[in-house]
């Protein structure tokens, strides 16, 4: 298995190059640009969240606690309705994050489960692509795409470092298969990985319109606001 550090090696340079190819070949603005390479860096490490392993653990939850409150920023403003009331979200997403969301994730996976899979790294994109504040589709799968990016080639890595070459005798070692993978040994794993994976999908279809609300939900919403 790759180092920590491998890891962040390898999807920093990955995040550079996604930025240049983000803005000569695509045009995209420098700041969108660093900003989706720099997320395609933190996809590479984002699998070592169900590790361990101690100080990158904990730095990496630090890190990502403090981007959340900027990444939700103007959705905060809007749900608050007052700047004060947004610093309380902040607060409150802040705390839910470094301390909750840590302690849940240690508590509920096992190291190489499903936290190391194909379907994660879409979730992961795909969570990206639902926070960010714009409406237009191309903005926001520019980030989403790096997180994709990024979160695959720590698995590409982990499967690369669990081939042993010893002289022409090549061998794998126990975690071979363990992290570029579809599904787990845990059915419970399995399962709520895939319909999490479902709901967020849904969610970005409905948000683009792509298709229609559920329609007794949809009725449901539409009873509950004539009586408010």
């Amino acid at each position: 298995m790759a180092s920590y550090r491998v890891h962040l090696g390898v999807s920093t340079t990955l995040g550079a190059g996604y930025c240049a190819a983000a803005i000569w070949a695509w045009g995209v603005d420098p700041a969108p640009a660093m900003l989706a390479g720099g997320l395609t860096a933190l996809g590479g490490v984002l699998p070592d969240l169900d590790s361990n392993s101690g100080v990158p653990v904990r730095e990496l939850f630090g890190f990502l606690a403090a981007l959340s409150p900027l990444l939700l920023l103007r959705r905060m403003t809007t749900w608050g309705g007052s700047m004060e009331a947004a610093i309380l979200i902040g607060v409150a997403v802040y705390l839910f994050v470094r301390f909750g969301a840590a302690w849940c994730l240690k508590r509920v996976t096992v190291h190489r489960g499903m936290f190391h899979s194909i379907p994660a790294a879409l979730i992961a994109a795909e969570l990206v692509y639902l926070v960010h504040p714009q409406s237009d589709p191309w903005p926001r799968l520019i980030p989403a795409v790096g997180v994709f990016l990024g979160f695959t080639s720590h698995l590409i890595l982990d499967e690369l470092y669990s081939v042993q070459v010893h002289g022409v005798v090549v061998r794998l070692n126990k975690a071979a298969g363990s992290a570029l993978k579809l599904f787990s040994s845990s059915t419970t794993a399995t399962l709520f990985t895939y319909l999490l994976l479902m709901a967020l999908t849904y969610a970005i279809c409905l948000e683009q319109g792509v298709i229609e609300g559920v329609p007794w939900l949809a009725g449901t919403m539409e009873s509950a606001a004539r009586i408010r």
